[in-house]
């Protein structure tokens, strides 16, 4: 038997080690013929990072194996086993390096950054604290307090990043003081940041969703308003909606299921906002920056510099996408933007066209230097001090730092393997015939599928702009009704947020879980359930009807009664067991 084991595993190393040769020359479809090559293994990277987080509960690690898993399947195709693995880690690192490099992605962590120290000075300068004890006037309960959190999450409707690095840090103190967990918290968060941004009528989505929505329509030979489908695509957003709603429900009633359900009584019953064994993913030293002892707490030490950030960037989003299409070729924005400058049209195609990423990292350095010069007026700390305050609130982000370029870097190797167009073609593979006897189930399966692609590469924005021209084409294709094309519109933007949004290596569920200050694999564990929940609704009750031709109001209400039905009947009350055990005293 040994002797039988030894030739067995000799000849699979001599055939690992005899996979070689470039197999493909390289092009602009090197992902099309990857994902032909490898098929299903083009699974294998996010798999990896997603199982392995759950697993191990590290994050870090588990992106890391996963881009590593990767990079080696991308150097199979000029390498053999052994060459692979050594040249797969360098090209590891230059995909880290290539991630940190990218305009966007730079800002994105200098926003992270900035912002953490914007916390930490608006903390030391007991803006904070003024702000939870005001707000616990009014959140003196588990359900108010997430109700407020809930509010909020709507009002910073603009970005999906400043959504969960603002709304996290100001409750969080809330949140605990009426033991609500961390968990709940994150879930309140992450479930209302890309879910209000994806739908906000201006937001810095609208550039991205618009073009792609143009560009679709203009593969079928139509010259659409992209504006006009995207509005009429909202009521078709069901997940969206329904997820906004299902979070107002589970504070409202105070039911929980799930991961979730244990969690919030762990919280209430022994005043745990956190797992024993949870690693919250933000650093002592930010959450212990308490203001120094005697000095007059003020709301608007927090007020103040927060307004300068979320009103910095509403201004800034305007002005740089103005100077965006001033120094563009068309015409007609530009017309736009000189005679009309601050009409509707004019604002939104200007927030359309911004980055992001620099106007909020412009943004929260402003409002970084506001909030210093009032703590030196006020004499709370000296400039040293000041600055010492501010780095160390960056410092307990370089964690968050760090895990967005691994996924940023997952991502692009996945994109690179082929995994997205591997999962397309397997729609594209189906019968022309199927599919128009299967009308009604085509925006379903543009959902399901945006979900796995999204979920598989952690990102949103990818997966609406692989299926976005692949869906408008094929809707038009079964059924040239313009209703039918929207719902199906409405269906790639919506699943890639759902996918997103329970995706353990996405970047809003990671600063979700970093602004709640929450253990990032309890975060994900107990947000799945409830997104999975939404999703089943989202098909069941949602696509398939409107699909069949139901008006949409009557959707979205049975829907949303479905929603309200789930949590009433499946939920269970959160503080039913210390109630029996004060009812027994």
């Amino acid at each position: 038997m040994k002797k039988n084991y030894g030739i067995i595993i000799l000849s699979i190393l001599l055939t690992l080690f005899m996979i070689s040769a470039p197999v493909f020359a390289e092009g602009k479809d090197i992902a099309d013929l990857n994902a032909a090559k490898y098929g299903l293994i083009t699974l294998l990277p996010p798999l990896v990072a997603i199982v392995l987080a759950f697993i191990f509960k590290n994050v870090v690690m588990s992106l890391f194996l996963g881009v590593l898993a990767g990079t080696f399947l991308l150097e199979l195709n000029n390498h053999n086993i052994f060459g692979a693995l050594f040249h797969g880690f360098m090209s590891l690192i230059d995909k880290i390096l290539g991630s940190l490099a990218d305009p966007w992605n730079a800002g994105i962590i200098l926003q992270c950054l900035t912002i953490g120290g914007l916390i930490a000075l608006v903390s030391k300068m007991g803006g904070a604290k003024a702000v939870a004890e005001s707000l616990a006037k009014k959140a003196k309960t588990p359900r108010s307090a997430q109700i407020v959190t809930w509010i909020l999450g709507i009002l910073v409707f603009f970005d999906d990043y400043a959504n969960s690095l603002i709304v996290g840090p100001i409750m969080r103190p809330v949140t605990d003081k009426l033991k609500i967990s961390r968990e709940k918290l994150a879930f309140v968060v992450d479930g209302t940041a890309a879910p209000i941004a994806g739908i906000a009528l201006v937001s810095t989505w609208i550039g991205y969703e618009i073009s792609l929505i143009r560009d679709g329509y203009k593969a079928i030979g139509q010259t659409v308003n992209p504006y006009n489908i995207f509005v009429s695509t909202i009521p078709y957003r069901f997940y969206n909606i329904l997820m906004l709603l299902f979070i107002l429900f589970t504070a409202i009633l105070l039911r929980e299921f799930g991961p979730m359900l244990k969690a919030e009584r762990r919280a209430r019953k022994t005043g745990k906002v956190l797992d024993d064994n949870a690693k919250p993913m933000v650093s002592s030293e930010t959450t212990a920056l308490e203001p120094k002892e005697g000095i007059k707490l003020s709301i608007w030490n927090a007020i103040i510099p927060i307004g300068v950030l979320m009103i910095g960037s509403l201004l800034g989003f305007y002005y740089n996408g103005y100077v965006s299409i001033m120094a563009g070729k068309d015409t007609a924005i530009i017309e736009i933007l000189k005679n009309s400058p601050i009409s509707f049209v004019a604002i939104r195609e200007a927030f359309g066209a911004a980055d992001a990423s620099v106007v909020l990292f412009q943004a929260a350095l402003l409002a970084s230097i506001v909030a210093l010069i009032m703590g030196l007026k006020q004499k709370l700390f000296t400039f040293g001090e000041a600055i010492d305050i501010w780095i160390e609130g960056m410092k307990s982000l370089v964690i968050t730092g760090v895990i967005l370029l691994l996924a940023w870097s997952l991502s692009g190797v996945i994109k690179e393997l082929g995994t997205a167009q591997f999962l397309i073609n397997i729609l594209k593979s189906s019968p022309e015939s199927v599919l128009k006897s299967l009308k009604f189930l085509l925006p379903s399966i543009i959902f399901i599928l945006g979900s796995i692609i999204s979920f598989a590469t952690g990102t949103s924005y990818g997966t609406m702009g692989i299926l976005m021209p692949l869906a408008i084409p094929l809707a038009h294709s079964i059924s040239p009704d313009s209703s039918y094309i929207i719902i199906s519109v409405g269906a790639v933007l919506t699943g890639a947020i759902f996918g997103d949004h329970c995706c353990p290596i996405s970047d809003t569920t990671i600063l979700s879980s970093m602004g709640a200050a929450c253990d990032h694999i309890d975060h994900t564990k107990t947000q799945l359930y409830y997104a999975i929940a939404i999703a089943i609704v989202t098909v069941v009750f949602g696509y398939i009807p409107a699909a069949l031709g139901m008006p949409v109001i009557a959707v979205l209400g049975m829907g949303i009664m479905v929603t309200f039905l789930i949590v009433r009947l499946i939920g269970k009350p959160v503080e039913v067991e210390e109630e029996a055990k004060n009812s027994e005293k």
